[in-house]
């Protein structure tokens, strides 16, 4: 198991910007709040207004619930890192960080994939739509999202812990799964084959239901009219946005923790690490809010009613 003597990991990828630690402590703690008011704010506005009580919302419910659980998996810990000189983390706060982390890109795929099945029956099958789709299948894709990404990392993590460690630098902002397997000098054959079959379940399994919707809701486009076909942009456009931009940002993680990146920047590594986990929690709101006309409108009326409310109260 993790050596009884290893009680912290050194993080060894943050930087020596001295008195700069604040601007950037600044701008982290902008983001984070931004990301926290905005996935409140639009989970606020679907629990509370019925009329947004349909799959499509309550999976963008889920999706948002998604993004407020993996950044506060990195935020607290970055914003904490930033403002202190030596970069150490306690071992099990580092397998926490772990765990939230890689089950947080897991429920965001498998919650993209479940989304791509609900658009694929909406515009292929919508005179069956409500019966295939009820809130009782819904709840059920939702538990079962969550359900299957924590229990597959337990697994992964549990065979972690009980590596033996001979070193205790990671270098990463942040801890990272991969690298710590790397610090080991036991077997880790076990941990290897696992984690490439953790990599299929958690990109392949999910990317497969998502190419057969849009392959099926494609096929539909091209044969059905132009009303069809503007209906289809306007719900999957969104959806294949954050798709591509999820994807985009575990790729450049997955590339920097097992290549070597030594010729790039140091910068440009920080930014591409941090991607993942940064970049979807805020573009999702935004994507979704403004591209989806019902969460638009209703933000609309909330805000109008507020405002006239308050103004008849000043009256």
């Amino acid at each position: 198991m993790v050596n009884s003597t290893l009680s912290y990991f050194i993080l060894g990828a943050y930087l020596h910007v001295g008195t700069l630690k604040y601007l950037y402590f600044m701008l982290t703690s902008l983001l984070y709040f931004v990301i926290i008011i905005a996935n409140s704010s639009l989970i606020v506005v679907i629990c509370l207004n019925r009329s947004l009580h349909e799959p499509m919302f309550l999976f963008l419910c889920s999706l948002f619930v998604n993004e407020l659980y993996g950044s506060t998996g990195l935020f607290p810990s970055l914003l904490v890192q930033i403002l202190s000189d030596i970069h150490t983390v306690s071992v099990p706060f580092c397998f926490l960080q772990i765990f939230s982390l890689y089950t947080y890109v897991n429920v965001e795929f498998c919650n993209l994939a479940v989304m791509s099945y609900d658009r694929y029956l909406a515009i292929c099958y919508p005179l069956q739509y409500n019966t295939c789709m009820t809130f009782n299948k819904v709840f059920l894709f939702i538990i079962f999202v969550w359900l299957y990404s924590f229990v597959k990392f337990l697994i992964t993590l549990s065979l972690n812990i009980c590596l033996t460690l001979c070193g205790n630098t990671i270098n990463s902002l942040y801890c990272h799964n991969y690298l710590v397997v790397k610090l080991a000098c036991s077997d880790t054959k076990v941990n290897n084959i696992y984690g490439l079959f953790g990599v299929v379940l958690t990109i392949v399994v999910p990317l497969l239901p998502i190419l057969f919707s849009y392959m099926k809701i494609l096929k539909v486009c091209f044969s059905g009219s132009k009303q069809m076909r503007q209906k289809a942009v306007s719900t999957c456009t969104p959806h294949l946005a954050s798709l591509l931009n999820f994807s985009f940002g575990c790729s450049f993680e997955i590339l920097q923790s097992r290549f070597d990146m030594t010729s790039v920047p140091s910068v440009v590594r920080i930014i591409l690490s941090l991607y993942f986990v940064i970049l979807q929690p805020l573009l999702n709101p935004v994507m979704f809010g403004l591209q989806m006309s019902k969460i638009r409108n209703t933000c609309k009326h909330l805000f109008c009613y507020k405002v006239l409310s308050g103004h008849t109260d000043q009256t």
